[in-house]
């Protein structure tokens, strides 16, 4: 006779965990969920989508025109120009903040942070294209070659302006420079000025050099004479008969 008692006990003891691992499988991902949408998002707001939506769905007030489809393809354009700068600032995150997570360098919070933020740029990038090909057909393959363009420009412009900026702040400090040096070359000629008056107006310094010379020739003499018996003194005898 097949023991049943002794067969339902540890089917009971199966069962009972395997629903205490079903209840805790379920309450950590409830927790997980919940924690990841309390963090803060990787990105701050999308103005430009707002804009979009708010004309979209604007309702034309009485005596008001309609918002035309030229103004709504313009916020749409920014709305992806937009989404080619987040785009961009993913990418060049990703490969950085894997390294740094695989060093422990960053916590897990932050990677959620930042997958959350690669699948809300997917989700945006879908709805600009259906969005695009809503107003003209194939339009969404080509929105954000033309935004990336745009934003292109944008950069192009903004470092112009940056390097503007640079050019005035140099010339500046180069006149400074330059009244800085003409200054010192005046004050020096001035110094030389002052100085050349007072060597002419001491006439000591100036008298020193004939009394040197002439005591230099008085030694040349007395060093030319020889004695009498010399050749020299043969000479000097001649001359007198």
């Amino acid at each position: 006779m097949v023991d049943w008692i002794g067969l339902a006990i540890p089917f009971a003891y199966i069962g009972i965990l395997v629903g205490s691992l079903s209840v805790f499988s379920s309450l950590y991902r409830k927790r997980k969920a919940s924690k990841s949408a309390s963090l803060a998002p990787w990105f701050g707001q999308h103005l430009q989508r707002d804009i979009y939506l708010t004309l979209l769905h604007q309702e034309p007030e009485a005596g008001s025109p309609k918002v035309s489809d030229g103004h709504l393809k313009a916020a749409l354009l920014r709305r992806a120009t937009e989404d080619i700068h987040r785009i961009v600032q993913i990418r060049n995150a990703k490969q950085a903040l894997s390294t740094l997570l695989q060093r422990g360098s960053v916590g897990d919070d932050l990677w959620q942070r930042f997958q959350r933020a690669e699948k809300e740029i997917e989700e945006e990038l879908r709805d600009v294209v259906s969005e695009a090909n809503a107003f003209s057909p194939n339009w969404g393959q080509t929105i954000f070659q033309s935004a990336s363009e745009m934003a292109q420009n944008a950069q192009i412009r903004t470092r112009i302006t940056e390097i503007q900026g640079q050019a005035s702040a140099e010339k500046e400090w180069w006149e400074k420079r330059k009244a800085d040096i003409s200054s010192g070359l005046m004050k020096e000629l001035d110094e030389e000025k002052t100085t050349k008056p007072a060597l002419a107006s001491n006439p000591s310094s100036n008298s020193a050099k004939p009394a040197a010379a002439k005591i230099g020739s008085d030694d040349d003499a007395v060093l030319v004479d020889s004695p009498a018996g010399g050749p020299k003194g043969k000479n000097k005898k001649k001359g007198k008969h």
